[in-house]
């Protein structure tokens, strides 16, 4: 099952080391390095590594282990 991260307010994006926070998946931004360090991270089926990368409406990130993300803007 997929999750949804609605991106705030008019936010165009989000990275991807906020996604992983607002998910749960780690406690503070300064862990995301470590994190895509030692997980495999896809974002739209290409495998990610950049805590910056910008997610827009309409990604998927998909972490082995964890689950499956869709960003998607709020309404």
């Amino acid at each position: 099952m997929q999750e949804t991260i609605h991106l705030k307010n008019d936010a165009e994006y989000l990275t991807l080391g906020q996604m992983l926070k607002i998910a749960g998946l780690i406690a503070t931004g300064g862990q995301a390095k470590w994190f895509l360090l030692e997980n495999q991270v896809y974002v739209n089926d290409q495998l990610e590594n950049r805590r910056g990368r910008k997610l827009f409406a309409g990604d998927e990130v998909r972490i082995e282990g964890c689950g499956a993300y869709r960003i998607a803007q709020s309404s």
